[in-house]
């Protein structure tokens, strides 16, 4: 009977699974089956699973994401029910572990109280992938669960990347910077060195475009610089996010606009970036499509260009030059225009890009003339997840 690693990875609207084949070895980088629920609380939420075409799902009104939970759970038990196959555990995506959590972790009671306590630092999902490891513990209490930490990954910032310049008993309350897209950036770290070999180990800036967004400053494969801090607010501008802002300007709301704590983490979370700003989408493709005599899309993407280009800088400072460039996640692997857009804004380095190439979406789409390598690498947040809890537990 084969052992199966299981893993969610439960964002605000979504929740993804995959199943891995812990009796293998290595664990392979290919789920056996994969899948998504979408759109749980908007008005079509859809399922999709690996060959079949996503389609409408019904969810329950009331308790929409509790209802996704359950039909992933009942698609995965008919699944593994079919072959000679258990479940051997449950790994997590959790976006924070806060300053006591830099390793995976099997999750009890106990670990849970803590993990909920972190929900203020990412509302967005952590109380979302919470809500599964705690119905999981009540339904199925002996199946090991590991929460893997998109905080874990900065663990290594110096303690002048980790300082907000705040009070000394700011820093010493836990106010710091943690960094996020941890298990991104820990993938990029593996398939960087297997793919470029000593190239990848030197100064390298990792461009992690979803629609969350941020940016890792990387020597000798680990992080020594990133852009998003104490919250995933932070850093560049992105779907809905605002990134890094003046926190006057959040004064000002509060005070001057009379904006109540509520309204303002809406704006800032939900309200800004590239939809706040454009008005019509936070999808870089619709804006692209639309982008031609509308003012305010040009702006956006303008904007949203033109903050990657800065902290690309910013962060080529900090290492004190750049070795090579990568882009990952959807936006970064699939959308030539935007990628285009960046290392155009980047060519005072030396970058130049291969118009071939990046409409291709390939490896390495630099041109020969480059000095920098600019390469794209599909991220595995789903492995590196089911790696650390075979890891953890044995499986493997």
């Amino acid at each position: 009977m084969s052992e199966l690693i299981l893993v969610l990875n439960c964002g605000s609207s979504s929740i993804k699974f995959a199943l891995f084949d812990a009796s293998a070895r290595p664990l392979p980088r290919q789920p056996l089956w994969n899948g998504k629920v979408d759109g749980i609380t908007g008005p079509a939420p859809t399922f999709g699973e690996t060959g079949v075409t996503p389609g409408p799902v019904t969810l329950d009104a009331d308790q929409p994401y509790h209802a996704a939970l359950q039909h992933i759970r009942a698609r995965v038990l008919e699944r593994v029910a079919q072959g000679s196959h258990r479940i051997a555990a449950v790994a997590h995506r959790v976006v924070h572990g806060g300053a006591k959590y830099f390793d995976p972790v099997r999750v009890d009671a106990e670990v849970l109280a803590d993990l909920r306590s972190y929900i203020p630092l990412a509302p967005l999902h952590q109380p979302f992938a919470l809500e599964a490891i705690a119905a999981l513990l009540q339904h199925m209490p002996d199946l090991p669960q590991v929460a893997c930490f998109d905080t874990a990954f900065h663990h290594t910032l110096p303690q002048v990347e980790r300082m907000l310049p705040l009070s000394w008993d700011a820093w010493e309350r836990g106010l710091r910077r943690y960094g996020f897209h941890g298990l991104s950036y820990e993938f990029m770290s593996l398939a960087l060195a297997e793919r470029h070999g000593d190239a990848a180990r030197g100064r390298t800036i990792v461009a992690h475009l979803g629609s969350g967004a941020s940016l890792c400053a990387m020597q000798g494969l680990q992080s020594v610089a990133t852009t998003m801090g104490f919250s995933a607010l932070d850093g560049l501008m992105m779907g809905t996010r605002c990134g890094a802002l003046d926190p006057g300007a959040v004064l000002y709301l509060m005070e001057i606009e009379k904006l109540s704590l509520q309204e303002v983490g809406q704006l800032l979370y939900h309200g800004s970036g590239l939809l706040g700003l454009s008005g019509v989408s936070s999808d870089p493709r619709v804006l692209l499509a639309q982008e031609a005599g509308n003012a305010r899309v040009q702006a956006a993407l303008a904007l949203y260009v033109r903050r990657i280009v800065r902290e690309i800088g910013a962060l080529v400072a900090v290492l004190g030059g750049l070795d090579m460039l990568v882009f990952t996640a959807g936006i970064g692997e699939h959308n030539a225009a935007i990628r285009e857009r960046v290392c155009a804004g980047l060519a005072w380095l030396g970058v130049a890009v291969d118009a071939q190439a990046n409409a291709q979406d390939t490896n390495l789409i630099s041109s020969a003339t480059s000095r920098i390598p600019v390469a794209v690498e599909r991220t595995n947040e789903e492995w590196v997840a089911a790696w650390h809890a075979t890891r953890l537990l044995g499986a493997h």
